[in-house]
């Protein structure tokens, strides 16, 4: 298992475990479509409402930026879903995570910590 970023948890204290995709697009969320079920989705916008549609098939959300009253957070929260905001991770490719299985966690009371375990 090796530690890839840490941030903010701004959600369910819950652990998951799910395939990490990175949102770039609107395509690449239509592209999930029949295919989010245990996805966890890598986004850089914090105010980014183009998940809507499948939020509620995802298992957790991470976020470059933002904080707990971002519209990804506060919407995380209602859905039940693990959230990590203002991650920093120790890649700068982060289209090098898509498809790699990873590991939503926590270490204390507000951090979230992102595992990659394959």
């Amino acid at each position: 298992m090796e530690k890839i970023g840490k941030g903010l948890s701004c959600s369910s204290k819950s652990e998951v475990i799910g395939e990490l995709v990175y949102i770039q697009t609107i395509e690449d969320v239509i592209n999930l479509f029949d295919k989010a079920s245990g996805k966890i989705c890598i986004v850089e916008e914090a105010g980014i409402t183009t998940l809507s549609p499948i939020l509620s098939d995802l298992v957790g959300t991470v976020c470059t930026t933002g904080s707990a009253g971002s519209h990804l957070a506060i919407v995380s929260r209602e859905f039940g879903l693990p959230c990590i905001m203002g991650i920093k991770f120790l890649t700068n490719d982060m289209s090098s995570l898509n498809g790699r299985k990873a590991k939503i966690a926590h270490d204390g009371d507000d951090k979230g910590i992102l595992y990659l375990l394959d």
